[in-house]
């Protein structure tokens, strides 16, 4: 098993930025909201994009910081909890103090079961 991150899992197209943020559905599991689109060309794996405010986050070292814990925490959890459909996910952080890695650990499971969860029920 892979546990590397590569730079074809990370979403940079504006195109597809745009579309996600536009007709992406979403729901909200603390410290995250999440937006979700089914990926539009056939890809291998699901492509993210972090988020973390400017505005709750003043300094570059704390939002790199958080931005690391997610990636992270989303590189160990994704092979156990991978779903047969691909998507453009966007992971917001919305809490206003930076939580530790176990934590956020937690909320990423969580929230890649749910989209396995939607993965199946759509089938």
């Amino acid at each position: 098993m892979d546990f590397s991150f590569k730079k074809a899992e990370r979403l940079n197209k504006k195109i597809w930025i745009k579309e996600l943020f536009e007709k992406g559905s979403s729901f909200y599991l603390y410290p995250f909201k999440v937006l979700l689109l089914p990926h539009p060309d056939n890809a291998e794996t699901n492509q993210i994009l972090i988020s973390v405010s400017k505005r709750n986050f003043k300094r570059a070292v704390d939002r790199n910081q958080i931005k690391r814990r997610i990636r992270e925490s989303y590189r160990l959890k994704r092979n156990i909890h991978s779903s047969s459909n691909k998507y453009l996910i966007a992971y917001l952080y919305t809490s206003k103090e930076i939580m530790p890695f176990n934590e956020i650990q937690e909320s990423m499971t969580k929230i890649l079961d749910k989209i396995k969860g939607l993965d199946a029920s759509s089938k």
